[in-house]
């Protein structure tokens, strides 16, 4: 369980990434109960659905975005390979797969033990999660429906 120390910090946090919607003029829902925020955000073909959760215990931060479709049981190992691939050239976050149930999600976290952090890295981690979380959601999703094969994937992420 969490010391007061622990949930105080935990709780300054949350109202920075609160306050960096908020100058964003992104909607969101608060969960105040459990730190956690949720909102989508739009890119230039999928809607990306955002968690940010503060943990008071680890003194960590994370954004959370699930990529919202069912990967068929015959495309998961191409959609493992191809998280390989996409994680590989990744500078920050990655994306990370359950080859057991299809489930794929992009996470990016950071730590705030013994710091303050600042809206500015709440925004750099939502602005470089979505730029990121873009860029591959639609060439997974055309992976997993056949619309392109893994070599394809491989040469796209190429360029």
């Amino acid at each position: 369980m969490a010391t007061e120390r622990e949930l105080k910090q935990a709780k300054s946090v949350y109202d920075t990434v609160c306050a960096m919607l908020d100058d964003r003029e992104i909607s969101y829902d608060k969960h105040e109960d459990d730190f956690v925020v949720k909102c989508t955000v739009r890119g230039e073909d999928l809607p990306m659905d955002i968690l940010i959760i503060v943990r008071p215990e680890q003194q960590i931060v994370s954004l959370i975005s699930p990529i919202g479709f069912d990967i068929p049981e015959d495309k998961r190992i191409d959609v493992a390979l191809a998280v390989n691939i996409a994680n590989y050239g990744i500078i920050d976050g990655s994306f990370d797969y359950d080859i057991g149930d299809g489930d794929l999600r992009f996470r990016m976290t950071s730590s705030f033990r013994e710091s303050i952090l600042g809206k500015d890295l709440f925004d750099y981690m939502l602005m470089v999660s979505a730029i990121t979380i873009d860029h591959y959601n639609d060439k997974f999703l055309m992976l997993a429906k056949g619309m392109i094969t893994l070599e394809q994937f491989a040469k796209a992420d190429k360029k």
